[in-house]
């Protein structure tokens, strides 16, 4: 979503204040576990003198740390996740069909939902051992690479898929990643018509998954479920041959349990 669209959006109470830090929080990652202020203020998109601010106040609450001259995160900042995470149940609701789907085809399985232009990864368990990208809580990566972000893109209204489309900018992971919009706007036709997604080697080499919609009481696609293994022992074609089934049975008791609380669908689904 475009910044003027976003704004367009916000209510009339909207405190900008709390937006900025929250987004001065988003904004460490791996590739930047920490920032000086000027970092964090171009990151961010603020003023020196705003980012400042925000920074003193999350220095203040316990979120934030400093070094010398660069900022880091401190670790209370995993309480918001871990209150998400016992406040979604996901523990007693998402995590037993993970480790069902794992201890009958090994490798690893999630559970994801669409925020922005990434797949948020809501739940995961795995097997592996080798060195991948790390599908743990709250991991986030593009949705066009991954067969999680395609079935949640083809579960988008009309519209919200071609303002997808319109803003954003698709980055080229491996050299198999598909980045041309007309091929994307293409699979994922195709996944709204088959119900499931396959993707190889586009998030990084040696990642072969397959995903399936979980829909809430109103039909709506709210989150994703995938399987994934190795490419070189596996095929996409081996995929849906022996775990496509399982793995829609397992979304479909997914489902079920999700729509017996309501306020828990609604954490997962919200985007």
């Amino acid at each position: 979503m475009r910044d003027e669209d976003a704004k367009a959006e916000r209510p009339s109470e909207f405190v900008e204040a709390l937006a900025k830090g929250l987004s001065i929080l988003e904004s460490f990652d791996s590739q930047h576990p920490e920032m000086t202020l000027s970092d964090v203020a171009r990151r961010v998109g603020l003023s020196p003198a705003a980012a400042r601010r925000s920074l003193i106040t999350l220095q203040a609450m316990g979120y934030v740390g400093q070094t010398n001259k660069r900022f880091h995160l401190r670790p209370k900042v995993m309480s918001f996740g871990s209150a998400f995470y016992f406040s979604a149940r996901v523990d007693e609701v998402l995590q037993p069909e993970l480790r069902h789907l794992v201890s009958t085809f090994g490798d690893a399985s999630s559970v994801a939902t669409l925020e922005g232009h990434d797949v948020l990864y809501v739940a995961h368990y795995s097997e592996q051992r080798a060195r991948r990208p790390t599908a743990t809580v709250g991991a986030r990566y593009p949705a066009h690479a991954t067969s999680l972000g395609r079935v949640l893109l083809a579960g988008l209204p009309d519209a919200d898929f071609d303002r997808y489309l319109r803003d954003v900018d698709p980055v080229p992971l491996t050299k198999k990643t598909v980045v041309d919009k007309a091929q994307l706007r293409e699979i994922v036709e195709g996944v709204r018509e088959q119900n499931y997604s396959t993707t190889v080697d586009q998030l990084d080499y040696g990642i072969t998954a397959l995903a399936v919609p979980i829909r809430g009481a109103s039909g709506r696609t709210i989150a994703a479920l995938n399987s994934s293994g190795y490419s070189g022992l596996l095929t996409a074609e081996d995929l849906l041959k022996n775990r496509l089934p399982e793995l829609r049975a397992s979304a479909a008791r997914l489902s079920q349990t999700l729509s017996r609380y309501p306020v828990l669908e609604s954490i997962i689904g919200t985007r």
